[in-house]
């Protein structure tokens, strides 16, 4: 990982002896018997301990898969499991590992590989659509715990489905480090959107790594959503538009608190033929809090086209938010565009707001609430509206 000079971003290096290994081995359960804290965790990351409008489930604490099923219906359709065990079960699914990213890009990496702790592998069979999300949860319970999983997904030609993945910790983990390894294979005419939710802890130090591999008239979107404290976060999630009329679209709303550092970005690059991509960003940073929010669209394809768009909204003086695109045009007839704006709530909205019966810390909330708009991710209305709720709580607490 490449540490550049930019003030603060030195906290992106880690020292990765204060951490530990220890994690006591769990036994698989059902949900219902996790702990209340561990249920209303998971809760706040969109991974439903009912399994209400869920058509799968995987749960990870620690070190150890607790718990996968497929729900009636979909029975066939879907594969879930650990990583460890659908490989034990078809070897070849070995040859997905380490596809898309190199174990040596860098630390992070290179510890994920050499201490492999599972994840979930999902697959949806050729033309299968699923009509309702597959929901997995990643989970830590002992405090300054290291957990590295590598997350396999495969959707197969013609297939359709929605992704929840959500990640937390139990409220009495105060450190810990989450280096998350995901590669994801979405074949040809095959449609994934993957939402993935963070909460974490004000002590908490989280590498998630992903790369997406998008095939001829394949459609990949990505949601991302941390709304939470978080010592550091760092990840630039990769999509490979390699197949003709590929599409690719990231989303990101982010609240930086406290003295929490994030460098969230988002890399696509176009090489098929009328392939097209687009990174759409939100982030707020209140006390003093930093966010980077690099973005990069290569073109590759002649008539590839690509967007970038990032807004920032300053709640504290002591607080930064660094917008930083990039657009590298490689071949003659590439279109790539970008638009950048980082401010502080307008005086005027606030008074509008007043003037109308509401106080300042109302008003300021319906702003906020405003700016975390969350009709960029294109979900389903019960999706979304499970989202809406969440991001209603956390604009209550800036």
């Amino acid at each position: 990982m490449r540490i550049v000079s930019e003030p603060g971003r030195s906290r992106l290096k880690l020292d990765l002896k204060q951490y530990v290994r220890n994690a006591s081995p769990l036994s698989p359960c059902p949900l219902n018997d996790l702990s209340v804290e561990i249920r209303s965790r998971s809760l706040t990351v969109g991974v439903r301990p009912d399994e209400r409008d869920r058509s799968g489930t995987y749960f990870q604490i620690d070190h150890s898969p607790v718990f996968h099923t497929i729900k009636r219906g979909f029975e066939g359709g879907v594969d879930i499991s650990g990583t460890k065990r659908a490989v034990q079960r078809e070897p070849r699914l070995k040859d997905y590992f380490w596809r898309l990213i190199d174990s040596d890009t860098d630390e992070f990496t290179n510890l994920a590989e050499r201490n492999w702790d599972d994840g979930y592998f999902i697959r949806v069979h050729e033309g299968q659509k699923v009509t309702l999300p597959v929901q997995a949860c990643l989970f830590i319970s002992t405090d300054r715990l290291n957990q590295n999983v590598h997350n396999i997904i495969i959707l197969e030609p013609g297939s359709e489905a929605q992704i929840i993945t959500g990640c937390s910790i139990d409220p009495a983990v105060r450190q810990g480090l989450h280096v998350g390894v995901t590669e994801m294979f979405v074949k040809k005419g095959a449609k994934l959107t993957f939402t993935m939710i963070h909460n974490w802890a004000q002590g908490f130090d989280a590498r998630p790594r992903t790369a997406v591999l998008v095939e001829e008239d394949a459609t990949f979107v990505s949601n991302y959503i941390c709304l939470s404290p978080v010592k550091s976060l760092q990840m630039q999630p990769a999509a490979y538009c390699v197949g003709t009329n590929s599409r690719a679209r990231f989303n990101t709303i982010l609240t930086a608190k406290n003295d929490s550092y994030l460098d969230v970005g988002a890399k696509i690059v176009l090489e098929g033929k009328r392939s097209r991509g687009e990174i759409v960003s939100r982030a707020i940073a209140t006390e003093s809090a930093h966010a980077y929010l690099p973005g990069l669209l290569i073109g590759k394809s002649d008539d590839c086209r690509g967007h970038l768009e990032c807004r920032g909204l300053l709640m504290s003086e002591a607080a930064s938010i660094h917008a930083i695109p990039r657009l590298d045009a490689e071949a003659k007839g590439v279109e790539l565009t970008h638009e950048a704006a980082v401010g502080k709530i307008a005086k005027e909205q606030i008074e509008y707001l007043m003037a109308r019966g509401f106080s300042e810390e109302e008003a300021e909330a319906l702003v906020v609430r405003g700016f975390m708009d969350i009709s960029i991710l294109g979900l389903p209305d019960a999706l979304g509206e499970e989202i809406g709720r969440m991001l209603d709580a956390a604009s209550k607490g800036l």
